[in-house]
């Protein structure tokens, strides 16, 4: 059975970091993009990061220069830093596989984690 576990999440000060972990188990997913996707109250979920097999990376332009995608293929994780965090990052944070399609739309992704809260605050 595949499976996403996401961890790290937390309460934390705005300036503050956190790194996000993904851990996959079931398959490898070695040769599929993974992504950060995030669902903050009141918003629709949105497109954070992705990274490729060649660890190519994408990011939301509201995330890039703060947060750092990362994989590691022989463990089947993927990271995500999150640097300079800003209250409107509050949000659950989900990780996928990305199966086919756009790198950014939610469609183009086929297995979901159940998601991680972060918070925060001023």
């Amino acid at each position: 059975q595949v499976q996403l576990i996401e961890s790290g999440g937390g309460l934390v000060r705005a300036g503050d970091s956190l790194r996000l972990s993904c851990a996959a188990s079931g398959r490898t997913f070695v040769p599929n993009t993974m992504a950060w996707f995030r669902w903050g109250s009141g918003k629709e979920r949105e497109f954070v990061a992705a990274i490729g097999w060649n660890e190519y990376t994408y990011y939301a332009d509201s995330v890039k220069s703060r947060f750092t995608i990362s994989r590691d293929n022989a463990k089947n994780t993927v990271d995500l830093q999150m640097d300079n965090l800003e209250l409107d990052d509050t949000a659950i944070y989900y990780c996928a596989v990305h199966e086919g399609g756009l790198y950014y739309l939610i469609s183009s992704y086929s297995v979901w984690g159940r998601g991680t809260r972060v918070t925060v605050s001023s």
